[in-house]
């Protein structure tokens, strides 16, 4: 088995983020030793850019035909790249919540491999995902708290936008880890959110390759902020 880590935090060991994903990982290998891990850092890969000749090119694989010769050039990158998430038998996101969303360097990935002919395809019933039998984990950390219940739910735009994103590649069933609030109640608290999370992120790592539903992990509090975590 192989998961494909995709890391959208810059900061390294000081990201929160990381150090609840660390925990998932820990539990993984405790009961899938052989699992290979492929890490994919998007605030350092040099990603293709999706110049006019990439949005052309995804234009007519939309309209059902083939790439033409004097395209695929530019395409070369954004397959590979394609062909590399397609690899992984489940996904973890690493990703923390910027300004009510995702960091922009994940944005771009989702830009470059969210193609039709690859993860989709339209039919005469719409869009069909392409990528079966396959689960998701996504690590978040929140300056604030954005959980159901709490006031600052309306502003989470992080989780509904990747839940649309890769469902629409056929991947539903996505279990998010959300450790809050990380900024708005200082130090002592964050230390205990992290900690919890830690302790969701082990178990959930430790049965990744059982059969289970999607579920939302929350870290609960009250207030709200945009840091950067």
């Amino acid at each position: 088995m192989k998961l494909l880590h995709i890391i959208a935090t810059p900061r390294g060991e000081e990201s929160s983020t990381l150090k609840v994903t660390n925990a998932f990982f820990e539990g993984l290998e405790e009961n899938n030793p052989d699992c290979k891990v492929d890490t994919l850092d998007v605030t350092k890969e040099k990603l293709p850019p999706m110049t006019v000749e990439a949005v052309n090119g995804k234009y007519i694989l939309l309209g059902g035909k083939d790439l033409p010769d004097d395209l695929k050039p530019t395409w070369e990158d954004i397959i590979k790249h394609i062909e590399r998430f397609l690899s992984a038998d489940g996904y973890v996101i690493s990703a923390p919540m910027w300004n009510f969303s995702i960091p922009y360097y994940l944005k771009h990935y989702i830009d470059v491999i969210l193609q039709p002919k690859y993860l989709f395809r339209y039919t005469e019933k719409g869009a069909e995902g392409l990528v079966k039998n396959k689960k998701m984990v996504v690590v978040t950390s929140r300056g604030g708290d954005y959980s159901p219940e709490s006031p600052g739910h309306a502003y989470d735009y992080q989780e509904p936008y990747i839940r649309a994103v890769f469902g629409l590649t056929g991947i539903t069933d996505i279990t998010f880890i959300n450790a809050q609030p990380m900024d708005a109640l200082g130090p002592d608290v964050q230390k205990e959110k992290i900690k919890e999370a830690r302790e969701t992120a082990r178990k959930l790592g430790e049965k990744f390759f059982a059969p289970q539903k999607s579920v939302r992990h929350q870290v609960k509090f009250n207030r709200q902020s945009a840091n950067f975590t």
